[in-house]
């Protein structure tokens, strides 16, 4: 086994977007500033401000934990705010995410599927909370759907995997290709392709095709787009669309035509891609928009573009926390 001085950790932090302005102290020691005050916000009631004053508390708590944990263990660290991520990331033996499913996520983007991924969910929801506040506002918190650990079990989780305990899971990713040209990121949860304007129509055709066997006919659609997802998305915005769930080691595909205009064959417009297929998306639009596991990463497409997306993607290497491990 590695010896832990050995070890070197890449600690991705969730920045302060909604928080006061005042400096707090990051990960390196130093002091740094963050967005508007609070006494700026355009919100008014007590009650949120208190709330998303906890959030910010709960969340300096999380990184100063996570802090002291490293610390305490002689291991190679160094911390970077995940909106400072623009290279891809290298060198390294483990990557821990401090923040949700959201930092992970965005972390995944610059990662092959060498260096495996351990999340920390910082601001984890709490049930009383959601009930006390129903009628006033939205209380849920992360949903940490990917993350390992929580403040309660992070140094726990920690020693686990440095000393061989735990083993990362193997996600599956989407490939995509613009016009036979590989797209430079992978998705983790899911990809759409939709108009820039979320109320315009969009024009596109596709099928599904395979190595072993002629493709499928060609679908044609008048739509709000076309997402895609993979196993660990299909719990995310496909399962709100009215998809299901899918084993998380799963390594199909499952994609959804959003609200189809008078469509000729419903049956055609949700399934599966299996592996080895992949789905060739012909775009018929003046505008459109590929957006990758959110609105974070998002490239044009125009009129007479053509999309090849996949599961030939390497896989994504996460700590899973045990209700979502396979």
């Amino acid at each position: 086994m590695q010896s832990l001085s050995r070890w070197r950790v890449l600690v991705v932090v969730k920045p302060y977007d909604v928080y006061p302005s005042k400096g707090v102290p990051g990960l390196d020691g130093k002091s740094v500033n963050f967005s508007p005050s609070l006494e700026s916000s355009r919100v008014v009631s007590p009650r949120v401000l208190e709330y998303i004053d906890d959030r910010r508390r709960v969340h300096k708590e999380a990184i100063k934990l996570c802090q002291d944990a490293l610390e305490k263990r002689p291991l190679q660290w160094q911390a970077i705010l995940r909106s400072d991520l623009s290279q891809p990331i290298r060198d390294v033996d483990i990557v821990i995410t401090v923040g949700g499913d959201g930092t992970l996520l965005r972390t995944s983007h610059f990662l092959n599927g060498d260096i495996p991924v351990l999340g920390f969910n910082s601001d984890p929801t709490q049930r009383k909370e959601v009930e006390d506040h129903n009628y006033e506002f939205d209380a849920r918190r992360s949903t940490g759907y990917l993350c390992a650990a929580t403040e309660e079990s992070f140094e726990e989780v920690l020693d686990e995997v440095l000393e061989g305990q735990r083993a990362p899971s193997n996600l599956s990713r989407i490939s995509l290709s613009l016009n036979d040209r590989l797209m430079p990121t992978f998705a983790l949860n899911d990809v759409l392709i939709a108009h820039p304007c979320p109320a315009s129509v969009s024009r596109f055709s596709f099928r599904i095709e395979s190595l072993e066997q002629k493709g499928s006919s060609l679908v044609k659609c008048r739509s709000s787009g076309l997402r895609v997802c993979t196993a660990a998305g299909s719990t995310a915005a496909m399962a709100s669309a009215g998809g299901f769930p899918m084993p998380i080691s799963s390594g199909e595909l499952q994609f959804m035509v959003r609200e189809p205009n008078s469509p000729s064959n419903l049956d055609s417009m949700h399934g599966l891609v299996k592996c080895g297929e992949k789905i060739f998306v012909i775009w018929y639009s003046r505008e459109g928009a590929i957006y990758i596991d959110g609105s974070h990463v998002v490239f044009p497409v125009q009129h007479g573009d053509i999309l090849k997306i996949s599961a030939d993607a390497p896989a994504l290497k996460v700590y899973l926390p045990p209700h979502s491990r396979p």
